[in-house]
């Protein structure tokens, strides 16, 4: 990243104030005086109305919404609307169904950014530099790392699901509605490798294929570094100047990010309700669990190795996994990772190549989950599957969950596909739609989380890490 580029990110940046202590305080007694209230209440302990409550609630959030106007963070901000968005559709839920339309306009409008984000930020990263080479050593390095670390979040779902068991013992209604469960085919590998490359690259974008626009921007780079300097500066200047206009655009949509997320929370919540939180919470337990081993037996130990300053990460990090939690869409936080990684420290060049390609490549979390559904698949059917078949299932996941563009749910598809490889049923995948957009938060924020570690992971690896010293504190 060039001095100039981080002198215009640090101007970008909200300006952070800090909160008083004692209004820390006051916010910390309200969130214990209606904790409180809530448990006293829940186990007839003391009887409160409802109403009562719903104030204490609401004056709670009032409180913690004048936090957020006091710290002046855009990722605070993002954090509350999650908040609001939850105590929104759990007290008004025929409103909340209804708001949807707001966090659809956010994706819509992020999903306008990434393809002319990926093209001109990868073109300048390989023609900029004309260090083939390096694109092609990038290239070897993130393939082995996301190889690597998708299978064993593939073996830590399988392994996950075979000790919760959390379909065997489920109780299946005697009619199950399939009519929204489409059958897929099962996908061959030549259709697997025919999905990487570009037949028309309108197309590609219209569908939202990144690893596509990905293959067509990479080869276009080498095109424009291997032509006459005549005509390769006014591209580069051109491909410069769109990266910077589309960074930009990036950051003049994330000011709506806190209304998409509290609309995209209270939806969820306005039509689901919480007792969704309670129909097959085992299920939901196993998932959230086996992610969080991943993150702390996997993704940790790989940012210690790699020495990535860990505070630092975390920070850089949290507004993008917060977006991609609230809209259960790893493309809408695509934009503000890239811009979030540069500022990190990671060069502009590695950054562009190493997270569209973990895209279609290193989906951890939505990896773990496919190997877990496909098993908790088999086992709520009755259907015994020797260890040597699970194993199979896994090495075929290997495979089919690469390529999947990380829009919201599209891992059912490959699941269905799978179980039709299998000979297993559809109808279970019908059941876990009942929970699967709760699913799909948490495994779509692995995905981001992941992504953004392989490019700090990559730039160490090839010596280009450069991140700013912490700060100290008290200076």
């Amino acid at each position: 990243m060039t001095p100039t580029t981080s002198q215009s990110s640090d101007k970008n940046k909200t300006k952070v104030s800090k909160v008083p202590q004692r209004y820390i305080l006051f916010l910390l007694l309200s969130l214990f005086v209606v904790s409180s209230l809530t448990i006293v209440n829940h186990y007839d302990i003391l009887s409160i109305s409802k109403t009562v409550l719903m104030v204490f609630r609401w004056i709670t959030i009032a409180v913690i919404v004048g936090y957020a106007i006091l710290k002046r963070s855009l990722t605070t901000w993002i954090l509350i609307s999650m908040v609001l968005g939850a105590e929104f559709g759990h007290d008004l839920p025929q409103i909340a169904v209804k708001m949807q339309v707001v966090s659809m306009i956010f994706l819509r409008l992020i999903k306008t950014i990434i393809a002319p984000l990926i093209f001109a930020t990868l073109v300048v990263g390989i023609a900029g530099h004309s260090n083939l080479k390096q694109v092609g050593r990038m290239g070897w390095k993130s393939l082995v790392y996301f190889e690597i670390v998708s299978t064993i979040a593939l073996f830590i779902g399988l392994l996950a699901i075979n000790i919760s068991k959390a379909g065997v013992g489920v109780k299946v209604p005697e009619v199950v509605n399939q009519a929204n469960v489409t059958s897929v085919p099962a996908t061959t590998g030549s259709d697997m490798i025919l999905h990487i490359f570009p037949e028309n690259i309108a197309k590609s974008i219209y569908e939202g294929q990144v690893l596509q626009i990905v293959v067509f921007s990479i080869i276009f780079g080498i095109a424009v570094a291997m032509i006459n300097e005549k005509y390769r500066v006014p591209m580069l200047r051109f491909t410069e100047s769109l990266a910077e206009t589309m960074f930009k655009f990036t950051q003049l949509i994330m000011y709506f990010a806190p209304f998409a997320v509290f609309a995209a929370i209270a939806y969820s919540i306005g039509h689901m309700g919480l007792d969704i939180l309670f129909n097959l919470f085992k299920l939901l337990a196993t998932l959230y669990v086996s992610l969080t081993v991943f993150l702390l037996a996997v993704l940790l130990p790989v940012a210690l190795l790699f020495k990535i300053p860990l505070r630092r990460f975390i920070k850089a990090v949290s507004e993008p996994v917060v977006i991609a939690f609230a809209t259960t869409s790893s493309e809408s936080a695509l934009p503000i990772a890239m811009e979030r990684m540069e500022e990190f420290g990671v060069p502009r060049k590695i950054v562009a190549f190493v997270m569209p390609t973990g895209y279609s490549f290193n989906l951890d979390g939505t990896t773990l989950y496919l190997s877990l559904a496909t098993i908790f698949v088999a086992q709520i059917s009755g259907i015994h599957l020797p260890f040597e078949k699970q194993l199979l299932i896994v090495f075929t996941l290997m495979l089919t969950s690469k390529g999947v563009a990380g829009v919201p749910r599209a891992s059912l598809v490959i699941l269905l596909g799978t179980a039709a490889s299998f000979g297993l049923p559809a109808w279970p995948i019908y059941i876990i739609l009942g929970i699967d957009e709760l699913m799909d938060m948490a495994r779509t924020s692995v995905n981001v989380l992941g992504n953004c570690l392989a490019t700090a992971v990559i730039a160490r690896w090839e010596g280009e890490f450069n991140p700013a010293p912490d700060p100290v504190p008290g200076v």
